[in-house]
Order: C-alpha cells, then structure tokens, then sequence
C-alpha cells in the first residue's frame, strides 16, 4: 500500500514562496502519477498540478507560471515549488498518486498552506 507524507506548509505573505514535499513509501515515483492538489472550506478538491510517469506536466490556470512540479527518484519524493503567491492559494494541499501497475489511488493526510499579510 502507497503511503504519502506531505510537508512544507505553512504561513507566507503575499509573493512570498513556498515549497511543498510529498515523501512517497510503498511504491516508487517512477511508476506512479503523481498530482497535487488544494480545498479550502465548502469547496470541492482541485487539481493544482499534475506530473504522469513519462515525466508530462500540467497545471491549473490559476498557477500557471507560479508552479512547478517535480519529482527526485533518489528521494522518492514529489515536489510543489510555489511562487508569487497570492492569498487565493489559501488552501489545504493534498498530494495524490495513482499506480499505473497496481491501479492503487492513495492520499496524504495534507498541508494547510496560508497566504496572508
């Protein structure tokens, strides 16, 4: 069974930066697909970013050009480089997974990130 750990948030200003990680146990990155997601209170859970196992990236509109992510095989680890960020990425991010050999589909426990002045 995929378990995933989610950390590195926290409270940042306006424009500030922050980086989230998602430490990966069960499986290896490489033969999972990988996504990060967000929700804030009342509001249903939203693909923030997304990277498959043949290394292809997509991204939410809203973040475009503000996120990166990435992943180390080394580390079995998942990363969101989050700059330029504004107080409507306000949210709890949950890192997903999906095993394209197994069809396992596994959560983390999630990191509150909040942007604020």
């Amino acid at each position: 069974q995929v378990q995933l750990v989610e950390s590195g948030g926290g409270l940042v200003q306006p424009g500030g930066s922050l980086r989230l990680s998602c430490a990966a146990s069960g499986s290896i990155v490489s033969h999972m697909d990988m996504g990060w997601y967000r929700q804030t209170p009342g509001n249903q859970r939203e693909l923030v970013a997304r990277i498959t196992t043949d290394g292809t990236t997509n991204y939410a509109d809203s973040v475009k050009g503000r996120f990166t992510i990435s992943r180390d095989y080394a580390e079995n680890t998942v990363y969101l480089q989050m700059n330029s960020l504004r107080p409507e990425d306000t949210a709890v991010y949950y890192c997903n997974s999906f095993d394209i050999f197994r069809q396992d589909n596994s959560w983390g426990q999630g990191t509150q990130v909040t942007v604020s002045s």
